[in-house]
């Protein structure tokens, strides 16, 4: 699947401006920039934004992990934050952890345009069979 489909799957997602850049079962990575309508107190750009982008692409992640026929949700996430983002872009790399019967484990990693890392969020991801 290619990244655009991916995305065009997750309507909220490209409403809310990501861009998913490159996919495959390895890894998937995208991009959320800074603008005042994601941002909170002080033009920092608001968490939410972030794990939106987060959410997203260790989604998509999850999603190509799937078996044939299966399809998934999140069942949990935990993200820590370790900086503000002022200016420029989030970069999201999403890997899997874990990819078994009944759930699927994503690590994202969010960096800022230097390269820092402003967040990360482990996510569980159902399998779900239809």
């Amino acid at each position: 699947m290619s990244p655009d489909e991916l995305l065009a799957a997750m309507p909220f997602a490209r409403t809310a401006g990501l861009v998913i850049e490159s996919a495959s079962a390895e890894e998937v990575t995208g991009r959320l920039s800074w603008a005042p309508e994601r941002c909170t107190a002080g033009g920092v750009m608001h968490g939410g934004a972030l794990v939106t982008l987060a959410d997203s692409v260790g989604a998509a992640c999850a999603f190509l992990n799937l078996p044939p026929g299966a399809t998934t949700t999140t069942v949990e996430t935990s993200t820590r934050f370790f900086r503000g983002v002022w200016d420029g872009e989030v970069r999201a790399v999403a890997r899997p952890l874990h990819t078994g019967r009944t759930s699927v484990v994503v690590q994202t990693d969010l960096y800022d345009a230097e390269g820092r890392r402003v967040a990360q969020t482990t996510q569980t991801q159902a399998v779900l069979r239809l």
